[in-house]
């Protein structure tokens, strides 16, 4: 910006809304490189299978989830996926606070009965 500055200046309207727009731009592309949300680490993990469980704990829920109608489905992910309140929850999808407790707890009873015992398989302790 410092070397064409002299030459743009004086054709430019606005030269601090140029600088802006420089900048922006140049923060845009930064960020669009790969390497620039890579941070270093001094540590590696420990076992590339380390999220193994999580991805099957996760493709299991998934799964229950997508058994449940779509209402309970939308209760269950904002409450508890996205740890929404009662009250935001109930907000976001227009209903009572009362519907959203009596939803979640059908939901998730409905979650437990097709889980059975097979989430304690992905549970460590």
């Amino acid at each position: 910006m410092y070397v064409v500055w002299g030459r743009s200046a004086a054709r430019l309207g606005n030269p601090a809304a140029y600088a802006q727009t420089v900048l922006v731009r140049a923060f845009l592309a930064h960020q669009r490189r790969r390497s620039a949300g890579e941070r270093p680490s001094d540590a590696l993990p420990e076992s590339a299978m380390a999220g193994a469980a999580d991805v099957s704990l996760r493709l299991t829920l998934l799964d229950a989830l997508r058994q449940l109608p779509p209402k309970d489905r939308a209760v269950v992910v904002l409450r508890y996926w996205e740890d929404r309140s009662v009250e935001e929850t109930a907000d976001a999808l227009y209903l009572s606070s009362a519907a959203v407790r009596t939803r979640s707890s059908r939901a998730l009873a409905r979650m437990r009965e097709q889980l059975g015992g097979s989430i304690g398989e992905f549970v460590s302790s």
